[in-house]
């Protein structure tokens, strides 16, 4: 990052752990220039109240202090390991109805005998098929914006996915970080005998372990490609992505939008290198297919790590956000996108929702994307129609007007770059443009 910050050095080998598995190096940053000493810090947390896990990469540690390092992660991982839970679910699931409950303050499925440790914390009873088979509706969404942001896709954006999948023609699924898409496969595959796609979940979410077999869920920290249940679990994934009889995979995955790219980028590659390790033939230097669904403004950062990806139109929305909801009950359109490395003209995306093709571009674009003759594309990515500024020599908003004093266009009232707060319509400093005398 260019600016004043932090930059991130990546995974070393000898890299200390902290329980959300191997640290990150970093280094902070001045004007681009990296300064100071470099440090671990939690891969998965970017705040330090949920791991404050911290070192010096050239800090010496003592033997006492690794040993109470190691206590800590053990003593902060959960409290049954996940061939536990898979045991604990097939008792729960032969309760009768009046006795299968679910701890709220937990998250926890409780057996009869655990009742007792738990009689002053509020609990569902009743647990249902039904509810069992949509843990993350029975699950309350961990909103910690940095790590986990369980904002879940909507109904109508999940079913799209499903459906464009299926269409598409992939019978497998690695679902990382996308508990709703993975539980809306394993649904569809249980009531309907057509329904031959399979998906597995990767996910930080170790609750998920309650509801599905070590085949269907692996504990997995996409920040640093890491597997919680060691090689068995990374031997699961290797096992689902090696095609049987040619099914062909799609990796779909929706990380936290406050997370690294780089990081994620760095372990998407490692699972996509993992999938082409899997195919005896080769995959003729192709890349496993994917879909990262991520916000439009991240788009130049994502094409620095996936050339081979474009940003489709489509606009993914969220249930539990205020802002990512489609139609009028959100405050604005979602900025959130399908990046992918699919060929754009297959990816059809529902007219009825507004989409057209543009014949030009060979892709569907937002209705409101209109195709500029001077760029040759449609430029939009918000959804609204943009207009094409000369002096740019590009297409931006159509709230932004060209500013001689940044030579760019920008918002009406930004802060100029060349006088630290000159005003848009004079660019004199000290005033803004409402004040400008130069308007009276």
């Amino acid at each position: 990052s260019g600016t004043d910050g932090l930059a991130l050095l990546g995974l070393t080998p000898s890299a200390p752990s902290c329980p959300h598995g191997p640290a990150l190096l970093f280094v902070k940053t001045s004007q681009g220039k990296e300064e100071g000493r470099r440090f671990y810090a939690c891969s998965a947390c970017r705040d330090r109240k949920d791991c404050n896990f911290f070192q010096w990469e050239d800090e010496k540690v003592s033997e006492t202090r690794l040993a109470a390092r190691e206590e800590y992660n053990r003593s902060h991982q959960p409290h049954f390991t996940h061939r536990q839970n898979v045991e604990r679910y097939k008792n729960f699931v032969q309760l009768s109805l009046p006795k299968r409950r679910f701890c709220q303050e937990c998250q926890q499925l409780l057996l009869p005998a655990e009742w007792e440790k738990h009689l002053d914390h509020q609990f569902l009873c009743d647990i249902s098929t039904a509810q069992l088979k949509c843990p993350s509706q029975l699950l309350y969404p961990l909103e910690n914006k940095k790590t986990n942001a369980q904002y879940l896709f909507a109904g109508r954006s999940c079913q799209f996915l499903v459906d464009l999948i299926t269409d598409l023609g992939f019978q497998r699924v690695l679902s990382v970080g996308t508990p709703r898409l993975h539980e809306m496969i394993q649904l569809k595959a249980s009531q309907e005998e057509d329904f031959r796609v399979r998906s597995l979940l990767l996910d930080i979410d170790f609750r998920y372990s309650q509801f599905y077999t070590e085949d269907e869920f692996c504990h997995y920290n996409m920040f640093n490609h890491y597997f919680f249940g060691g090689e068995a679990a990374c031997e699961t994934c290797r096992k689902f992505l090696s095609q049987d009889s040619g099914e062909r995979v799609i990796m779909v995955t929706d990380p936290p939008f406050g997370g690294l790219v780089e990081a994620l980028a760095s372990s998407f590659k490692k699972l996509m290198a993992m999938w082409e390790e899997t195919e005896k033939e080769g995959h003729n230097n192709q890349e496993m297919p994917m879909f990262w669904i991520f916000p439009y403004f991240f788009e130049s950062r994502i094409l620095e790590f996936f050339p081979s990806f474009t940003m489709m139109d489509y606009q993914v929305d969220y249930d539990n956000h205020a802002l990512y909801k489609h139609g009028k009950t959100g405050r604005r359109q979602s900025p959130v996108r399908i990046f992918t490395n699919l060929t754009p003209s297959m990816i059809v995306l529902p007219v009825e929702e507004g989409y057209r093709f543009c014949a030009v571009c060979q892709r569907y674009v937002s209705s409101g994307n209109q195709h500029c003759e001077i760029c040759d594309s449609c430029t939009s990515k918000d959804g609204r129609q943009w207009k094409h500024c000369v002096l740019c020599n590009k297409c931006v908003k159509p709230s932004w007007f060209h500013c001689n004093n940044c030579n760019c266009c920008a918002l009406p009232d930004h802060t100029c770059e060349r006088t630290e707060a000159g005003c848009f319509v004079c660019g004199k400093a000290g005033h803004k443009r409402v004040t400008c005398p130069s308007l009276s």
